[in-house]
């Protein structure tokens, strides 16, 4: 498709007749069928979180986090208390249902409601957590607050580009690879490059398809392997929409 022009015939993006600025992030939880999503809270999570993220063999996890790992629970707890007390990021705890405990944490961050743009990250998930449906919940329940109930426009994912178990993630669960954008941060006393993955609106609803008949009981056998794969189940909706 050709761009439209304007009166000096150069190239120019689309109108957005009637855009307004989005609304932030609601501090409210965010429920699925497996967990629920809550605004971090230092006294209500902390101690589930600590207890989560040490039962792992190794600090390997937070290799590639901004923080962490933390030496005992009153740091973690320290760190919890400091990241309930900002709103961007905006820091969720991830609930398992059928426990009520916090095993693991996400934010909405780099909230930008002006130009409709939001990022995940801080994704700190436990090892119970990792490659589980609640996972993949937790994620979708995020996307589905900023492109359903706030109305943006673009859902941004980055990660170190060495970082290849996030870039894998990024790609399961729909984000498109962007490219690379060097020497972007200093963390840890290294330099970092970064990698963009982003989801735009109008692939959302395919997508929004595709993790809801994921999500469902009935892909999952009686052992809890999944029947189909979520990026299978992607290309066949976006196949769908075309």
């Amino acid at each position: 498709m050709q761009p439209r022009t304007n009166a000096f015939e150069q190239p120019i993006g689309p109108e957005l007749s009637g855009w307004t600025a989005r609304p932030r992030p609601p501090l409210t939880p965010a429920v699925g069928r497996y967990c629920r999503l809550e605004p971090l809270s230092a006294e209500r999570h902390a101690a589930d979180l600590y207890q989560a993220f040490s039962q792992a063999p190794d600090d390997s996890d937070w290799t590639y986090m901004g923080v962490g790992p933390f030496a005992n629970e009153a740091a973690y707890r320290q760190f919890a208390e400091n990241a309930q007390a900002g709103n961007d990021p905006l820091h969720h705890a991830i609930i398992d249902l059928q426990t009520g405990r916090a095993i693991g944490t996400l934010a909405l961050m780099r909230i930008d409601p002006a130009n409709g743009v939001i990022e995940v990250g801080f994704v700190s998930f436990s090892r119970q957590l990792k490659r589980t449906r609640i996972a993949t919940e937790a994620q979708f329940l995020l996307m589905r607050r900023a492109f359903d109930e706030l109305g943006y426009r673009r859902y941004e994912w980055k990660c170190d580009s060495l970082n290849a178990p996030s870039r894998a993630a990024a790609a399961r669960l729909g984000f498109q690879y962007e490219g690379i954008f060097r020497q972007a941060t200093v963390y840890k006393g290294r330099s970092r490059d970064t990698a963009w993955f982003s989801i735009i609106d109008s692939e959302w609803p395919a997508l929004r398809a595709a993790y809801e008949r994921w999500l469902s009981p009935d892909n999952f056998d009686a052992d809890g392997n999944q029947r189909a794969g979520l990026a299978q189940l992607a290309a066949q909706e976006k196949a769908a929409c075309a």
